[in-house]
């Protein structure tokens, strides 16, 4: 999902969110020992170390953990699935498996997820909240879900 010359504009709900024709996380990476966050650090948890650049995290992954949640905030629909995903380059994210069915039958470990955006809401102005998850990666889609699932 990405803005155009004369479409709304398009905000990611995260600030580590890259949107555009490729959407992608970014991470801080300490650059003494390459551990990754999503949060502002002023020190490395790792390591201690001060010095942090910026790096692209790879959009593919696998289910590390997971949990399917049945009972959330009101207006969060549910049930929905909730996963630890290790991408490619070995970074760790937390975030919801979206068009996916929220059953212990469909969703596994080390199953290979792929990172989507998707519109979270429109405000008065056209300005559309864009958030990510991690889909499935299926030879053939037999079909388009929500992003929750439904």
């Amino acid at each position: 999902m990405s803005s155009s010359a004369g479409d709304p504009a398009s905000v990611p709900i995260v600030d580590y969110l890259r949107l555009g024709s490729r959407p992608h996380l970014r991470a801080r990476q300490c650059t003494n020992c390459g551990a990754r966050y999503f949060d502002r650090r002023n020190a490395c948890a790792n390591c201690g170390g001060t010095d942090m650049a910026y790096a692209r995290v790879r959009n593919q992954g696998v289910v590390k953990s997971f949990t399917i949640v049945h009972r959330a905030a009101p207006g969060i629909p549910v049930p929905f699935v909730s996963a630890i995903v290790e991408t490619a380059d070995g970074t760790s994210v937390r975030s919801n498996l979206v068009n996916c069915d929220p059953d212990p039958e469909t969703v596994r470990l080390g199953m290979k997820v792929r990172l989507t955006t998707y519109a979270m809401g429109t405000d008065d102005n056209g300005t559309t909240a864009v958030a990510f998850g991690y889909e499935p990666i299926r030879s053939q889609r037999a079909g388009t879900k929500n992003p929750q699932g439904h």
